[in-house]
This record gives structure tokens, sequence and C-alpha cells, in this order.
């Protein structure tokens, strides 16, 4: 095989790795006794804190919503946490089902026609959406909106990149994206538009004329939704979108340090052979009983090859499990209800946030749900500092975005975001702008 590609020894194949980093001296401490071994990673563990310890207000696309015991209860049965993505549909009756149940609610909450099997995050949902759009249209640029996050927006042109698609960012203003520059950016090369509802600001906008805008260049329109906006506001199917896309992770799924999360993609029919990961259907055996099947698998390098829309091996099914779940105990009923009371919280915090001195909206011409830029007399950084010494996780300083935001801070409440925490919070905030009048100002000469 070295002769074959050119060269003489194993190591050759790893030249393009620099010398000092293939066999690096690692200084590693002495091996440990199991019991000690143990003890110690307990005292590692000891060194984290539980988003329950603190007064959080922190979202930016990784939420603490409750989870109904019935979700860990059904995801610790050992038949799902020790399975992997089914491959023969016989054997996994069970699993395929559930998914099929996740499919189906994913589509009636996106009013979309067909959803996959889940993939790994929102933010990767996003990437292999793009792909879609160019593969359906033969165009090789994408156009994003300035609202998406902008970690999504990372993954989008890593993505991009090894695919030599062009992604072109349109520029929010005032939190929104506006109709003006959409007509004057989006061109007839373009095989997408991406726009997020709500967006990562947290503003809220009617995105159907900018959707107009897109299928009139001949762009497919793309959505990253928040699921609970979706049960609570007109969903993107309904508003016009071709897909639609997002994380799971508010459904039941803990924050965890930032995983797992699950990824959902809903699309319209036309786009079924396109959609990347696997599908579950439902058909009847050779006793006409109902059974469910692995269908349409439009990734698979072993059937469509170099055409095949991705090379996603697996899904994210026990989160997709936990989601399922989470949704089938709720009800669309409760999902509209943990989005009013969020909602309602964030606004009343909003309010009072905005009576202290030097405090003020980002964006107030712009409508909001559960999350809000508040714009800070100082830098945000500091704020969030001094408060998280005072138990209160204030939000995501949004300067290490955007140095222009180094003031802004974008906070977030949800249902477990009581009132007694609202209260602190202000408080917090009213000791800390207090605080930083008392201290003098050294003055350099």
């Amino acid at each position: 095989m070295l002769e074959a590609v050119g060269l003489t020894a194993a190591d050759d194949l790893f030249t393009s790795i620099p010398a000092e980093l293939r066999n690096p001296s690692i200084d590693l401490p002495a091996p440990l006794a199991e019991q000690d071994l143990v003890a110690e990673l307990e005292r590692l563990a000891g060194r984290n804190r539980s988003l329950s310890a603190f007064d959080n207000f922190l979202g930016a696309g990784v939420y603490r919503r409750f989870s109904p015991a019935i979700v860990r209860a059904s995801i610790s049965r050992p038949e799902f946490y020790t399975a992997y993505t089914p491959y023969q549909a016989e054997a996994s009756q069970g699993t395929l089902q559930t998914i099929f149940e996740f499919q189906s609610m994913i589509c009636a909450l996106t009013g979309l026609d067909v959803a996959n099997a889940s993939l790994y995050d929102g933010a990767t949902a996003a990437a292999e959406a793009m792909v879609m759009a160019v593969q359906a249209t033969n165009r090789e640029r994408i156009a994003v909106a300035g609202t998406v996050h902008p970690e999504t927006l990372r993954v989008l042109k890593t993505f991009a990149e090894g695919r030599r698609i062009a992604v072109d960012v349109i520029p929010a203003r005032d939190g929104l994206i506006t109709t003006a520059d959409v007509e004057h950016q989006l061109t007839t090369e373009h095989a997408a538009l991406l726009l997020q509802q709500p967006s990562f600001l947290g503003t809220v906008d009617d995105l159907g004329e900018l959707v107009e805008l897109a299928h009139a260049r001949g762009a497919l329109a793309l959505c990253s939704a928040d699921l609970f906006a979706c049960a609570a506001l007109t969903p993107p199917g309904e508003m016009g979108f071709d897909i639609a896309i997002g994380d799971g992770q508010p459904l039941g799924i803990p924050a965890s340090f930032g995983g797992p999360h699950v990824g959902f993609l809903a699309a319209r029919t036309a786009l079924v052979r396109r959609i990347p990961g696997r599908l579950v259907g439902m058909t009847v055996d050779h006793r006409g009983q109902r059974a469910y099947t692995l269908t349409l698998q439009a990734r698979e390098q072993h059937i469509r090859r170099e055409h095949a829309t991705s090379n996603i091996c697996t899904n994210h099914a026990l989160m997709a499990l936990a989601a399922t779940v989470y949704m089938a105990q709720m009800g669309s009923g409760g999902m509209v209800a943990v989005a009013r009371v969020s909602a309602q919280r964030a606004h009343h915090l909003a309010s009072q946030l905005t009576l202290l001195d030097g405090f003020e909206l980002a964006h107030p011409a712009a409508a909001f749900l559960w999350e809000f830029v508040l714009r800070c007399p100082v830098d945000a950084e500091s704020v969030a500092k001094s408060l998280r010494e005072r138990g209160v996780i204030a939000g995501l300083p949004l300067g290490r975005f955007d140095e222009s935001r180094r003031n802004d801070l974008l906070v977030c409440c949800t249902e477990m975001t009581p009132p007694a925490a609202i209260e602190r919070y202000v408080e917090a905030v009213r000791e800390t702008v207090a605080t930083a009048q008392r201290t003098p100002v050294a003055v350099h000469a």
C-alpha cells in the first residue's frame, strides 16, 4: 500500500503533522488505585455548579425548562438507552415507532409535510438544510440573516468551505432583517435564505414577506425555529417556508454543559428525497398488521454515492425519544402555556430593568417573546460577573460575538424563572449600579 501511494514507511503518512505534535511528551501523574481514582473524580466533579444553584437568566439557544418525570423514566428504560440506531426495521419496532411519533409531532408543530428521524443539533441541522437547498436549486450561494445564532453561522461556514458554497450575511437593523435589505442583497444566484424565529436577539417579526422575496428569486426559504414559538405563533409551514430546522433541547432535555442535543429538520413533500439522515415510515406487514420501517434513506452513500445529500449515518434517537415523550406529555396546549408564561415573565423583567437609571432595551421597537437584549450603562461582562457573585446568572454578554455590543446583555426567562428570582435579579442590578457609582475612578496623568 505504501508503494502504491509513493511512500517508503508508515511514518511518511504523518509528515503533514508537525513533529512536536506527533509524539508529544505528556506529564501524566502516577496511576491511582480504583478507590483513589473515584475520590479524585468526585473532587473534580464537586467543582461543577448546577444551574439550579443560581437564579438563571441564560438562554441563547440552550434553555433550562421543566422536564416532567416521565421523560427521564422513559429514556432510562434499558431497551432504549442501550440501543444504537436501528438498521433492521423488523428488530426495532419500538424504537421505530417512537421515531415515527417524533417525526409526526415535528410536522404538526412546524406545519410542514415530512420530518426526518432527528439530527445532532440545531446548528448541524441548519447546515444540512443549506446543502439540501444547494442541491435542489443547483446554486452555490446562501443568504443568512444576521439575526441567526452566531454559532450556527460558524457551523454553516465550516460546512460551506468544504463544499465551495458562498455564505452571504444580511446585517440586521434594530434587531430585525428588513425587507429592503433582503430585496437588495438576495439574488437569483442564492440557493436559499435562512431566517430565525425568534431571532438570536429574541426579536420576532412577520417573515411572510421575506419568504415571498426568496421564492421570487427562485431560492428556498429556510427557518431556524423554536418549537415553543411554533406552538404559540404561526408555524413556518403556514408562512410559506420550505424547510424548518432547529434544536429540540428545550423539550425535556437538560442543559448538561452543552449537550447532547437533538436537531430536527422538516420540509415540504417536494424535497423529501433530499432530506438527510433517516426517515421512518408506517406500513403493514404480511399479516396486515401495522409495522414501521426505515425508508427513503436519501443520504446513504451506498445508494446515492456522490449524489448523497449527506454523510450523516445516525441520529440522536435517545434525545429524540426524550423530546417525543415531552411533547406527548405537554400537548400543544401545554407548550402554548409554557410559551405564554415565559413571555409574560420576560416582559415583566424587561419593564422592571428599564426603570433603572442607564438601562434600556437595545431594540425597543421590536417585539420579543422570552428573550431580549438589555443595554447596560457599563460593560455587560462586568455586570454579569457582579451578578454571578450574587447568585444570579444575568444572561449572555454579546460582546464576545460583536465588539460593538460590549454593553449588551441577552436575557432570557422561562417557566422555570419564578417571580422571586426576577425580583432578586432587579435588586442585584440595582446594587451593582450603586456599588459602581461609589467606586472611585482612577485618573491617569
